[in-house]
């Protein structure tokens, strides 16, 4: 079994998002944890892997991500490990692409006319090193075009939830406008899906589905900041023409 929210990227795109429902893996990482770095029998994790595959119809590369702007894009299945990246691109109905998270935003990215779709990865230092505009970057030069790309946001810790020290807020609001906000609590924060959607838009992307899940207190995610030794859940995405 794979609970799994599909979303809308065109009709010649399967994309979703999972949760931790789900899955073989036990306690603490109780669920569908399609993280291979968090310290999770392999096997298991290899079983939850094999569910998304066949869920998306189609073999699904992850990356080793590091919160850069590394990407890689696919124009066929890969012989081995693609390495670090922190958005990965395909343009290869037989390649779907994933990023795992547990707090930070995943993204999912499709020009269904061009058949070119991506995954990132885009938590805070990503986000302000540019991995989004990498990743658009790498989606044109495939032959993309920014206003036909269609965006999807997961579920992600929210800005009510967020608190980081008031300098970092402030360092990321100047890099990423967009970001400061306070928490519920009424001390400083960052909305990172706001910087996301800002920095999509700035991009020429102007059809974006976000989410209302907040991973901090939907215990159906996998959150780093509530448990720590967690799993990861994915966003996955495919061109199926």
């Amino acid at each position: 079994m794979i609970a799994l929210d599909e979303v809308e990227l065109g009709a010649g795109v399967r994309a979703g998002f999972t949760s931790r429902l789900g899955g073989t893996s036990l306690a603490p990482y109780a669920g569908l944890n399609l993280g291979d770095h968090v310290g999770d029998d392999p096997q298991a994790v290899a079983r939850n892997r094999a569910l998304l595959a066949s869920w998306v119809g189609a073999d699904v590369v992850f990356s080793a991500q590091v919160h850069g702007r590394g990407v890689v894009v696919l124009d066929r299945p890969p012989t081995g490990p693609v390495g670090e990246a922190d958005a990965l691109v395909s343009c290869d109905p037989s390649v779907a692409v994933a990023v795992v998270v547990a707090d930070c935003v995943p993204v999912l990215l499709a020009d269904d006319e061009a058949g070119v779709v991506a995954a990132v990865h885009a938590g805070r230092p990503g986000l302000v090193a540019g991995v989004l505009q990498a990743a658009l970057d790498a989606m044109v030069g495939a032959g993309a075009r920014p206003d036909r790309v269609v965006a999807a946001l997961g579920p992600s810790i929210a800005g009510s939830s967020y608190e980081v020290p008031a300098a970092m807020r402030d360092e990321v609001e100047a890099a990423v406008p967009g970001t400061a906000t306070l928490t519920s609590w009424g001390t400083p924060a960052l909305d990172l899906p706001a910087g996301v959607v800002g920095v999509l838009r700035a991009q020429g992307v102007s059809t974006i589905a976000t989410s209302s899940t907040d991973t901090w207190t939907d215990r159906d995610h996998y959150s780093f900041r509530r448990e720590g030794r967690t799993g990861r859940f994915a966003g996955v995405v495919r061109p199926t023409h």
